[in-house]
């Protein structure tokens, strides 16, 4: 039994323009400043417990990079809202959405998810055993890998980040995707109606000191951007109103951080979206797709980001055992490499791990489907 094609696209549901090539770019862009953020953990020494690096004194080419050294986590809020645009373009309009839904999620994000969250078990258990501590996130027990499995590790029954830290984030945007899931009949007949009081709502309860702040804040920044791309099929928001809105965005940005007192908070909610819509507007500005090679860039993006942390502790232990100092980390050539490293074997894994992953899920239940309908 072969499957149904596919059914014509909702109307008034999607934007004329099918690929956002910029938006892919800027992912990339984004995973590479978490990459600065963590360059932190080369300077951490065997301890078990929390350890304060001076990142002005070792992180190399720091004055020409200290804002990406400094503030690159932020590019985490940028994801989240990303992702509520892109998932917004793609499954408003799709009249099977619901049903293909967690099927393209699981295939897409949890074959690599569980492959480095195995290697970085491994590999903490390698530098345990010669440290006698973990290195970096020290929850590493049977509770939080069995949390990690279904990437429920950062629900709020955890009592740290553990193992492939970084994936903490996906962790809270697999609930952003539940409740957009859940609500997707009803974001169809009012996207930006509905997506604007959630976000609004999510984001008030973070900036009052609710409990589970990075769930609020993923959900929050989740529906903000499903809500840019309400706005957008409004039709308000054109090149010349992005523009503004993108500069203005970003000049509240500098000003909330330099005359604000929880400024970090509200600055990158300001530069997030001033940085969202700038890179929207290159994107409508882009008529003859010359961007195009950017949708190879994005797709990496993934990879890059939960790569990172387990070659950072495999250099680690290389760079303990055969040199006994990680000062090489100091320098401007082992950081670029590092860099370099990440974006190579995150393009390697998205060709030959991810897409085959993918692939071969979706087969698998395509044939579940079929024997579920031939019965």
């Amino acid at each position: 039994m072969t499957s149904a094609p596919r059914a014509k696209p909702l109307p008034g549901l999607r934007l004329g323009k099918r690929h956002f090539n910029a938006l892919d770019i800027s992912r990339l862009l984004a995973a590479c400043l978490v990459l600065f953020w963590h360059y932190q953990h080369f300077f951490v020494p065997p301890v078990d417990f929390q350890f304060h690096v001076r990142r002005s004194a070792v992180s190399p080419l720091y004055h020409q990079l200290a804002w990406a050294y400094d503030y690159g986590h932020v590019a985490v809020q940028y994801f989240w809202a990303v992702s509520g645009f892109v998932f917004a373009h793609v499954y408003l309009a799709d009249p099977a959405a619901n049903s293909r839904f967690w099927i393209a999620r699981v295939a897409r994000l949890w074959p690599l998810h569980l492959l480095t969250l195995v290697l970085v078990a491994a590999l903490q258990a390698t530098y345990g055993g010669i440290h006698g501590t973990d290195f970096i996130y020290h929850t590493q027990d049977w509770k939080h890998f069995l949390l990690s499995l279904p990437l429920a590790q950062y629900w709020g029954w955890q009592d740290n980040q553990s193992y492939n830290g970084p994936s903490w984030s996906l962790s809270t945007e697999v609930l952003a995707y539940g409740a957009f899931w859940l609500l997707l009949p009803a974001l169809r007949r009012a996207p930006l109606l509905l997506s604007l009081p959630i976000a609004a709502g999510m984001l008030w309860l973070f900036f009052s000191g609710a409990p589970d702040q990075p769930v609020l804040t993923c959900i929050g920044y989740f529906f903000a951007g499903a809500a840019v791309y309400g706005a957008a099929l409004r039709g308000w928001l054109r090149l010349p109103v992005l523009c503004v809105a993108g500069v203005g965005l970003v000049f509240a940005a500098w000003y909330l951080s330099h005359y604000t007192r929880h400024w970090l908070e509200s600055a990158t909610l300001a530069g997030t979206f001033g940085m969202l819509f700038l890179t929207l507007a290159i994107d409508l500005a882009d008529r003859n797709d010359l961007l195009r090679a950017g949708r190879q860039l994005g797709d990496a993006s993934y990879g890059v980001y939960l790569w990172h942390f387990p070659l950072q502790l495999a250099l680690v232990l290389l760079i303990d055992a055969t040199l006994g100092s990680r000062a090489i980390a100091r320098q401007p050539a082992f950081m670029l490499f590092f860099v370099a490293l990440s974006v190579v074997v995150g393009f390697a894994s998205n060709r030959w791990i991810e897409r085959p992953a993918q692939r071969g899920v979706l087969k698998l239940a395509q044939r579940w489907r079929d024997k579920a309908g031939a019965a």
